[in-house]
């Protein structure tokens, strides 16, 4: 936005600001919360605090930094109150887990460590965020967010107290993070329709047994050499070796095939065309089939057998059946693509490829968010900072989607901010 699109907007921000910051205590706050509202919309490469400061008649660069790294106002009922406002605006059609990387130089800014950096392409010393998004066709927002802690961080006490990283918070997995992001939301009242990701989730069992624990309908995308059972194969128990022992127990004769080996062996009437959305050229459409199979291997299987166990003392070797989606593009060689989900088994593959695909949305809206709204460009290095930061270029994202989406239509009442004033930083 230019400063003559930024100041035809003010009065819309400044309710806007007055609703989503209600739980900021302060005035100035407030105030402060406003004025980098403007700065990370106002056109310019670099979102900086000092880049900022200096386009905005208003902008103290002094202010702004304490405000953002010293202040101690409470980042999660303002996260609260942005999704309160874009669920119902964007009905989204599923939720989707994602992550997002930011090289950084040095070695004191939170989190940060030589990892793998996607926005590199390759391992690189950088930070590494967790995020959960509601996405449809028309727009998505960011409901939460988690900076990913490397292990080396859990117990280096320096870089935690100069960071100020809460003695409460160490290092967990991504897809935990994923799963306690979508606790909180639940918390809040808010459920997914449905959840979707990249197969640097989806191929993780712990992770799809934890949705299926909380009742969590998911297509997530998987790598290619994930292993399955065709649905109709059976369990056989072995014959007893002798008159003494135990009994054995029942099991798949033979071993799991990969996704990849179960999509190429299908008939190539299996596959039919399936169009999703329109795209910039036209109508995106590609080759599906869709199958029942009963996903494989240890993580899948040792949860299922303690459970059945502890239940009824035995367990009959049955693995869950799941849906496996095939993308096989006409001219190509082999299938491309896989996805595994637990939506009921008479959901049209239709939609199957839809929720498939909607991962899109995310990765045009993080475009904005880095390269528009500045969110990897915070040069602070502390915990709160980091948190502070994200958040307010999360609401500067969710105003202009209520923007677009909605330009003289009034966001719905908030029945959160009084409650949640004393909710935690994440």
């Amino acid at each position: 936005m230019d400063a003559h699109e930024v100041n035809r907007v003010r009065a819309m921000l400044a309710l806007y600001v007055a609703d989503v910051f209600a739980s900021v205590p302060r005035k100035d706050q407030r105030a402060k919360g406003d004025c980098y509202l403007r700065g990370l919309m106002l056109d310019g490469r670099r979102k900086s605090i000092q880049a900022m400061a200096s386009r905005l008649p208003d902008g103290d660069e002094q202010n702004l930094q304490q405000f953002v790294n010293q202040s101690t106002w409470d980042p999660v009922p303002v996260q609260r109150r942005i999704c309160e406002r874009m669920l119902p605006l964007i009905a989204p059609t599923a939720w989707v887990i994602d992550d997002v990387s930011v090289p950084k130089d040095g070695r004191m800014s939170v989190a940060v460590a030589p990892q793998y950096c996607g926005a590199l392409g390759k391992r690189a010393n950088c930070q590494v965020a967790v995020s959960v998004h509601a996405a449809a066709d028309t727009a998505s927002c960011p409901l939460q967010w988690r900076l990913f802690l490397p292990k080396e961080w859990a117990s280096d006490t320096g870089r935690r107290t100069v960071t100020r990283v809460p003695p409460e918070v160490t290092h967990r997995e991504k897809w935990r993070l994923a799963l306690d992001m979508l606790d909180t939301l639940a918390g809040w009242g808010m459920r997914p329709p449905v959840v979707v990701a990249d197969a640097a989730y989806g191929t993780n069992a712990h992770l799809r047994a934890g949705l299926a624990e909380r009742g969590i309908d998911y297509v997530l995308a998987v790598r290619a050499d994930v292993t399955a059972h065709p649905f109709e194969e059976q369990p056989v128990a072995p014959a007893r070796n002798g008159p003494v022992g135990c009994w054995p127990q029942p099991r798949y004769r033979h071993p799991a095939p990969s996704v990849t080996a179960l999509a190429a062996g299908l008939a190539q009437d299996a596959f039919t065309t399936v169009a999703w959305r329109n795209g910039s050229r036209g109508e995106l459409r590609s080759r599906f089939a869709a199958v029942r199979i009963r996903p494989a291997g240890k993580a899948v299987e040792r949860p299922i057998r303690t459970a059945a166990s502890a239940e009824q003392g035995w367990w009959d070797g049955v693995l869950p059946d799941c849906w496996l989606l095939a993308e096989w593009p006409e001219g190509a060689e082999a299938p491309t693509d896989y996805w595994l989900s637990n939506l009921p088994a008479d959901m049209a593959i239709a939609d199957l490829v839809r929720l498939a695909k909607v991962r899109w949305r995310i990765e045009h809206d993080y475009r904005e968010l880095k390269h528009g709204l500045g969110l990897d460009h915070f040069e602070g290095r502390s915990w709160p900072g980091w948190h502070h930061h994200v958040t307010l270029v999360t609401a500067a994202h969710a105003f202009l989607t209520e923007q677009r989406l909605a330009p003289k239509a009034p966001g719905p009442a908030s029945p959160s901010t009084r409650s949640s004033m004393h909710s935690r930083t994440p």
